[in-house]
């Protein structure tokens, strides 16, 4: 079998004298948090290059070729990274004519997505690169132009281009400040709930820059400390707009470069714009457009002509409760229809949508699709990724634009996703399951394997030495419904013996942990925990993805209600089980999973005897507004529905041992939600411990921040549960 390693993690193959020693070797937290002993190895920054027959990668700060049909070795180094003399490439992209390259170096990461950088324009035939801006380097979002001759990127929130030929840098914007008006890029709140950042986009001939503004004026601001070598601590402020609160005002504006005329597109009353795309037209952009409930969501098109902006409806979708905002939008070649998914017939389904108002289901099932990954329109084909065989699986299909000739192109049971090449003649298909790591190969579009570039054997072997138990999928009985749920059982399992349960949830909207996928170190940590004697469960609740519309949305006006039905309904159906103690059985989440654990805690009391809640959310009153009302509306609107779902105002149920952990500097889940709820907790004389990890956001993590963390998590429920 032939194999290559791009940019791979160092793995140690640990020989064994004698068949019996695997099962000696024992796990422990600093093996799994603070070691590389379980890294899979894996492919980083893959390109598809313009002829759809190479494919670049990014291998020991080089830039690599490689053909999609031999891997035994690359054809040639594109770039060496030489000139940069030593320092790391972080990423890189191509312009058109792949002559150039953008290559991002010294990131900064400022939230969950965004970071600044400095980037450096390579010319490959002379291998030389020079600086993109004489700036500190805080650049943002740098991209080529369609015709490669200009580079786009936003400096201190505001937009310019470069033009490469002269080297002469225009600034488009002059209005941006921060906390103040942002241009060309997104406010925190569109980048974490919208998941975007880059709020730019050239036209297809590089004739105009349509891009947001944010004015963030109104908006309410939040402070964190950071706790430094100085005296007093460093005060960080930045705006984020919580529930029922001003969100940034909204602008979408035009830039054409021939003239530097900028007009403003009226997007009318609408509260959010989270998505921007040009048709094939270098003067007609589409626009989504969503009002503040979250459930219209309007299609609408922009389009310049004679100096003025011309604008049109082209597509709606409404639902009772919200509409998804998804990347799966691609616009077709005969310039008058596009690809999008929809949940309106009750699953998600792809459907063709004509300029003109007309509209063509192409898939349909009770099933969801997950994600549109191409079109190749000369052979009619489109290619997604779906739930076709069950909520905890991916796999690939191609389907015949007109909804016929569906196959499937995965052959592996578990989860699948396709990187397509340029001309849709290849793929590299990302393949795990629950119990084996990610396996990494090369398709041809009909499906057939052409060879493999990872398969983590040595880490497969190495995982075998360790006695691991294997991750089981199973249904159990909720409140309503039959639950998927995974379970780890503790290795020699004994069915005349009773085990102590641990529960790892998270339940929330957007995010499903019982999937048959490589669960990476928290599937490690959950075998040590079985190796200490645990049975570790996790369970998709009602309101989790994949299963329909009804059953996503019926947690709608009541986040937390159902989720926590369903979870005591669990327990209580798994203490039944002849092998589990019924007086142990414990639950902890991070996030949505630790405000899940914190319900558990206090509406479940009688069940749940341990609690651990990492960055919970304690009143979704507190966190932010796109996310919250999307769910819940606004508390004015909604308040019994905040309120009896907040764990704060159930504390005086609990019972059990819990341990709630946040981040002092958690951008997102603000730590005011563990201190609200400490005050509750002390107000109604409850036993809990605390700990606060000084400077550390939502992932709490660097240096031996995790393995401190898992350490006393595990501790907490060896002497706990």
């Amino acid at each position: 079998m032939k194999s290559i390693k791009i940019s791979l993690f160092p793995l140690l193959l640990l020989f064994i004298s004698f068949s019996s020693s695997a099962q000696e070797k024992e796990l422990d937290n600093e093996l799994i948090w603070s070691s590389r002993e379980f890294s899979p190895e894996y492919v980083y920054s893959v390109r598809s290059m313009n002829d759809g027959e190479h494919f670049s990668a990014l291998e020991d700060n080089k830039i690599v070729k490689y053909q999609y049909t031999d891997f035994e070795n690359p054809i040639e180094t594109i770039y060496d990274g030489a000139d940069l003399k030593g320092v790391s490439i972080d990423d890189y992209f191509f312009n058109a004519d792949e002559t150039k390259l953008l290559v991002a170096t010294h990131l900064k990461k400022i939230y969950r997505r965004s970071f600044t950088a400095k980037y450096y324009v390579v010319d490959l035939k002379s291998n030389k690169s020079e600086e993109l801006f004489d700036k500190d380097p805080k650049e943002m979002l740098a991209e080529f132009s369609p015709d490669g001759s200009k580079v786009a990127f936003v400096y201190e929130n505001n937009l310019y281009y470069k033009n490469l030929s002269n080297g002469e840098v225009i600034q488009v914007t002059n209005d941006g400040s921060k906390n103040g008006v942002i241009n060309g890029s997104t406010d925190w709140v569109y980048e974490e709930e919208f998941s975007l950042t880059k709020a730019f986009y050239w036209s297809p001939k590089g004739t105009k820059i349509a891009y947001l503004k944010f004015d963030e004026s109104d908006v309410k601001e939040f402070t964190m400390k950071y706790y430094r070598d100085d005296i007093y601590p460093e005060y960080y402020t930045f705006k984020y707009p919580k529930a029922g609160e001003d969100n940034s005002a909204l602008s979408l504006h035009i830039y054409n470069l021939a003239d530097e005329k900028t007009l403003e597109v009226d997007k009318g009353p609408f509260e959010y714009c989270p998505r921007l795309k040009w048709t094939n037209d270098d003067n007609k952009l589409v626009y989504l457009v969503l009002n503040r409930h979250q459930n219209h969501l309007i299609y609408a098109t922009a389009e310049w002509q004679d100096d003025k902006i011309k604008g049109a409806i082209i597509h709606q979708d409404q639902s009772e409760q919200y509409v998804e905002i998804d990347d799966n939008l691609i616009f077709l070649n005969d310039g008058a229809s596009f690809l999008r998914t929809s949940e309106k017939d009750g699953f998600n389904h792809i459907y063709k949508i004509g300029f003109d108002g007309s509209e063509t289901q192409i898939t349909s099932g009770n099933w969801d699709v997950v994600e549109l990954k191409g079109v190749n329109e000369e052979k009619g084909i489109v290619y997604y990724t779906s739930v076709e065989e069950g909520a905890i699986y991916r796999g690939l299909y191609s389907i015949g634009l007109d909804g016929t000739k569906k196959k499937k192109l995965s052959e592996r049971m578990g989860s699948n996703d396709a990187d397509f090449s340029t001309g849709m003649k290849y793929y590299i298909n990302y393949y795990s399951n629950g119990n084996e790591p990610p396996r990494i190969s090369v398709h041809n579009a009909k499906g057939k394997e052409i060879d493999v570039l990872v398969d983590n054997e040595k880490l497969k072997e190495k995982l075998a030495s360790y006695n691991f138990s294997k991750k089981e999928f199973i249904t159990i009985k909720g409140e309503e419904h039959d639950l998927n749920a995974f379970i780890i059982k503790p290795p020699n399992f004994d069915e005349t013996k009773k085990y102590p349960v641990y529960f790892n949830i998270y339940n929330g909207p957007g995010h499903n942990t019982v999937v048959d996928s490589w669960g990476g170190a928290n599937f490690i940590y959950h075998q040590l925990l079985a190796q200490k004697g645990y049975i570790v469960i996790s369970v998709d609740t009602r309101g989790t993805m994949y299963r329909g519309a009804k059953f996503k949305k019926s947690t709608y006006l009541q986040l937390g209600k159902l989720e926590t039905e369903d979870m005591i309904a669990v327990a209580k159906e798994v203490q039944k089980w002849d092998y589990v103690d019924p007086e142990r059985i414990g639950v902890m989440g991070w996030s949505y999973g630790g405000y899940m654990t914190s319900l558990c805690m206090t509406k479940g009391a009688d069940v749940f005897k341990m609690g651990i809640a990492v960055a919970p959310v304690t009143n979704w009153k507190w966190y932010d507004n796109i996310y919250t009302e999307r769910f819940m509306r606004t508390p004015k609107e909604n308040n019994d529905g905040y309120e009896d779902n907040s764990p704060i105002n159930h504390v005086e149920k609990m019972k059990g041992k819990y341990l709630i952990v946040h981040g002092s500097a958690d951008d997102n889940v603000h730590v005011q939600n563990t201190m609200e709820m400490v005050n509750a907790l002390v107000k109604h004389n409850k036993d809990f411990e605390m700990f606060i990890y000084t400077n550390k956001n939502h992932g709490i993590y660097g240096g031996f921040t995790r393995l401190h963390l898992f350490n006393k998590m595990l501790n907490f429920t060896l002497e706990n549960l």
